[in-house]
């Protein structure tokens, strides 16, 4: 009975503090066992109970397991949010408890510190890189505005953020969606957009290691879909806006952020990208062909680089694996 399992698990008072921290955000195993103060083995024991009783949902991302609260908002389970609601009122009525949350609280500042100066670290060690591309651009501000007007007639909703690299674009959104799950196939850059995204509320922002070959979620789980500044490491582009298509909801949005087609064959061996831009009627076409009804796309002018945002609407029944295959009959 989940139930009984749920009271269980909560009558222990390392998991109860387990629990508020994660309620604050989304936490390695290994950085619990520091913010506790107590053995890896034994916090593993302790995570592994919350997840049996649904408390806490459990994430591998390369060797670090990772975990966050169950969701406790509109479509949870009731008893997810009761218990959220539970321990609130504990924190405030119980002064001992509160002192050990408030205590941990205080051990978890030195986490947030710690991912803040690995990012810092990694942003000085690829700077001139980063730098060396914009300037051929136009500017990160301007494009960030376009893109926010081409989205902000309707609501987001859900929101994925495929390749979200440091996490800007889940930073710059994650105060409109319902929610932001942001996705990348690099350790290294999820850690460096953990940092920028850990003060976020844990239930607005996720992050997910994943391929944009094979969206690790079912279909039909997003109302707005982003691929900013990825597509270009595509070989074959149908492959990753099917799969956008698989996940988005009918009549979800996809947006695409991208360079316009160039001649800078550098930007293959220097940067690995595996296409030179785009042709608007390349971008065009690709959507048609997979149920999208493409917008007319902005062009943002750079010193040699011209960026594109093309929007479209999924407006066919497009949602499984089996009939992504029919489209590419």
């Amino acid at each position: 009975m989940r139930t009984e399992a749920i009271l269980r698990a909560l009558g222990d008072n390392t998991r109860l503090r387990i629990m508020r921290l994660l309620g604050t955000m989304e936490l390695a195993v290994g950085e619990l066992s520091q913010v506790l103060q107590q053995s890896q083995p034994r916090v593993s024991r302790h995570a592994s109970i919350l997840c049996d009783a649904g408390l806490a949902l459990r994430r591998r991302e390369g060797s670090w397991i990772y975990l966050r609260a169950a969701p406790s908002g509109t479509g949870a389970s009731p008893l997810t949010g009761a218990v959220a609601r539970f321990l609130a009122i504990a924190e405030q009525e119980d002064a001992e408890f509160a002192e050990q949350c408030e205590e941990d609280r205080r051990q978890l500042s030195a986490i947030r510190t710690a991912r803040e100066d690995k990012a810092a670290d990694w942003f000085e060690s690829h700077a001139g890189e980063w730098d060396d591309l914009r300037r051929r651009h136009s500017p990160d501000e301007q494009v960030e505005a376009a893109l926010g007007s081409a989205l902000d007639h309707e609501p987001l909703g859900e929101m994925l953020d495929i390749g979200t690299g440091t996490g800007r674009m889940a930073e710059l959104f994650g105060a409109d969606a319902e929610r932001v799950v942001a996705l990348d196939k690099s350790l290294e850059m999820l850690r460096v957009a953990r940092a920028k995204l850990q003060n976020l509320p844990a239930d607005r922002i996720e992050l997910v290691q994943g391929d944009f070959h094979a969206l690790p979620f079912d279909a039909g789980s997003f109302d707005t879909v982003l691929f900013h500044q990825v597509l270009h490491y595509a070989v074959d582009l149908l492959v990753p806006l099917r799969e956008a298509a698989r996940v988005l909801r009918p009549g979800g949005r996809l947006a695409i952020v991208d360079f316009a087609a160039h001649g800078h064959e550098e930007l293959r061996e220097r940067y690995q990208h595996a296409r030179l831009g785009f042709e608007d009627d390349h971008i065009a076409s690709a959507l048609e062909q997979i149920g999208f009804m493409p917008e007319p796309p902005r062009a943002l002018e750079g010193e040699t680089l011209t960026v594109k945002i093309w929007v479209a609407r999924r407006v066919d029944a497009l949602g499984t694996r089996d009939t992504k295959r029919k489209a590419a009959r």
